[in-house]
């Protein structure tokens, strides 16, 4: 039986640069990040030159259309960077790029870079209509060029460079059922109003109804009117001190059970289901990281070991189900809240073993796919 593995292509503008990669989603384990793992076909001309790998953290704050006048929205990070070419005397060599070598021949060199666990994880903020160039948001991607030193200011033509993602997966256990209880008392009345929110569980995955348990009891001379159910994401930008926002991406309002008179109860389970597809085109929604000519979904849920790991250049995304009740002009609101998490599952692993007898299914991406000289 011969098994097939799919690898990623890319070659440089003068063809002398051809980068190979298994995969371009890299988790992130909390504990550690995958490597990054390839190899890259030298042409001949360039055996007696010096050919640098980069890891290249791209986080854009702000709209190409805005830098004017010398201002520039954009930081590039390289978290990683080392001499590929000549290659070092002693490297320890995976399966998929032992397969490579064998298959691809003498002018092939493996490459390995790990990136730093407090690495930002790649997030997308969903531009506007009307917004034109390269969206706000983290991006990654591999770099290899030719050069003197690893600081030189590479050429086009002669470099080669290839998206990547740095991802996060759910937990396999589920953690502690979220429940709140909150109260409000009134001037002049003698109870007072009880919310009770609760959520099936704790992690959803991508698709996934919502069930929101309510109970309402109402002791109060109060009339609740109208309920409104809503999953709001919530989206820190850390570079900045102001930049905490939020966005409804579900809701449901309700009058069913209303008016909740003084004295008595109700207790309904409200289903949500967070999409994209109804959040079309509505600026500042955060997205998993985006490669060209791929469907996406909203970001997941940034998980940190702790909250001092936050990176300078990361977005962080957070989930959380609010409850509101509605007591008319004269009584106000009351409202709950309760965070969740949402998330991919970790994709099996089956089938994926290379085999002696392995063949690849290369997919190639063309220079002209090239946007600011990345294939995103």
């Amino acid at each position: 039986m011969v098994y097939s593995f799919r690898v990623f292509k890319k070659q440089s503008p003068n063809s002398k640069l051809t980068i190979y990669l298994g995969k371009r989603d890299f988790v992130d384990h909390i504990s550690g990040v995958e490597p990054i793992e390839g190899v890259i076909v030298i042409d001949n001309d360039y055996k007696d030159r010096k050919i640098f790998g980069q890891i290249i953290c791209s986080f854009r704050y702000g709209r190409e259309e805005d830098e004017v006048m010398g201002l520039n929205f954009q930081k590039d990070l390289y978290l990683a960077s080392e001499l590929v070419y000549p290659p070092p005397e002693k490297q320890n060599l995976t399966k998929l790029q032992d397969r490579l070598i064998k298959k691809l021949g003498p002018n092939c060199y493996p490459f390995t870079f790990v990136l730093p666990s407090n690495a930002p994880a790649s997030v997308t903020l969903q531009p506007g209509t009307e917004d034109e160039g390269q969206p706000c948001g983290v991006h990654y991607f591999v770099k290899l060029f030719v050069g003197e030193s690893e600081t030189d200011r590479s050429h086009k033509r002669s470099t080669v460079t290839m998206a990547i993602r740095k991802v996060q997966y759910a937990p396999s256990k589920q953690g502690r059922q979220p429940c709140t209880v909150v109260r409000k008392d009134f001037m002049l009345s003698p109870g007072e109003l009880e919310l009770e929110v609760t959520l099936d569980k704790q992690l959803y995955h991508h698709g996934e109804k919502i069930a929101t348990n309510i109970c309402i009891r109402n002791n109060s001379n109060k009339v609740v009117k109208k309920i409104k159910v809503m999953v709001q994401q919530g989206v820190d930008v850390v570079l900045f001190q102001n930049g905490q926002y939020r966005s409804t991406v579900a809701s449901v309002e309700t009058q069913e059970g209303c008016p909740i008179q003084p004295g008595s109860s109700l207790q309904k389970i409200v289903y949500l289901v967070p999409l994209l597809s109804s959040n079309k085109d509505r600026r500042g929604i955060a997205l998993d990281g985006q490669m060209k000519q791929q469907e996406t979904n909203l970001a997941s849920t940034t998980l940190l070991a702790s909250s001092d790991q936050r990176d300078a250049f990361g977005i962080i995304v957070s989930y959380a189900v609010k409850v509101k009740l509605y007591l008319g002009a004269l009584g106000g609101e009351l409202s709950a809240e309760l965070p969740f998490i949402l998330m991919h599952p970790k994709p099996s692993n089956k089938g994926k073993v290379i085999h002696a007898d392995s063949q690849a299914d290369v997919e190639m991406f063309k220079q002209d796919t090239i946007d600011a000289e990345v294939d995103q």
